[in-house]
């Protein structure tokens, strides 16, 4: 797994001086501790590090990947992904908002008649485009969403370490799950084909946790 420059950073001063604590971790960065939380999420995912209570972290490098971090390298996005909690992109912002509520999410996505992913709205989208006092019913969800290329998504063929350190790492929660193709156009185009959350990992970790995956030796 490539790791950020932060990351790399944070090993090194964790192999110098285990255990650490993410306050220390973060006080030697001189960054708050909020901000490298995903930093330490993914590399205790990955093994790399291991996390004990009321201790701190220890470097964890030459014991290999965890347990979890292999078998969550082994499973695929597309086994786990959810139904997709999609609009058109030419939905009004009230719309959505129904949608969202409907479907009890914290995002949307947005798509063509195609389903061609366009774009992604978020609850604090929707909030900045009601304290700005825009026009929810007559004003498309086009109009406030994130736009591509700027959307982070997964692949079916995925792997769900890759998927949940992307979710983390971007402090996002949720990515669309797409299949790529070339339109007509010849650009290539992303059609929506589900969602990947972070319900999706938290309920994998509960099933991994109770052993309650089906046909395991499908998976391992």
């Amino acid at each position: 797994m490539q790791l950020s420059e932060r990351q790399e950073k944070i090993l090194e001063l964790v192999k110098k001086s285990s255990p650490m604590t993410g306050e220390q971790i973060a006080s030697q960065l001189n960054l708050n501790r909020a901000t490298l939380r995903p930093d330490l999420t993914i590399l205790t995912m990955a093994g790399v590090l291991e996390a004990r209570p009321r201790v701190g972290y220890f470097y964890n490098g030459n014991a290999g990947p965890s347990p979890i971090a292999q078998r969550f390298r082994q499973l695929r996005v597309g086994d786990f992904k959810s139904i997709a909690a999609a609009v058109k992109e030419s939905v009004s912002i009230y719309d959505a908002v129904v949608s969202m509520f409907t479907n009890n999410v914290g995002s949307l996505i947005v798509i063509n008649d195609e389903r061609e992913l366009k774009g992604m709205v978020s609850c604090k989208d929707i909030l900045k485009a009601s304290l700005g006092n825009m026009d929810l019913h007559g004003m498309p969800i086009s109009v406030i969403m994130t736009r591509m290329p700027n959307i982070i998504m997964a692949a079916s063929d995925e792997s769900v370490l890759e998927a949940a350190r992307k979710l983390v790492q971007h402090q996002i929660d949720t990515l669309p799950v797409v299949e790529s193709y070339i339109n007509e156009g010849g650009r290539e185009s992303f059609e929506v084909v589900g969602r990947f959350t972070k319900t999706n990992v938290t309920s994998l970790f509960v099933e991994l946790g109770q052993d309650k995956f089906p046909n395991t030796a499908k998976w391992f």
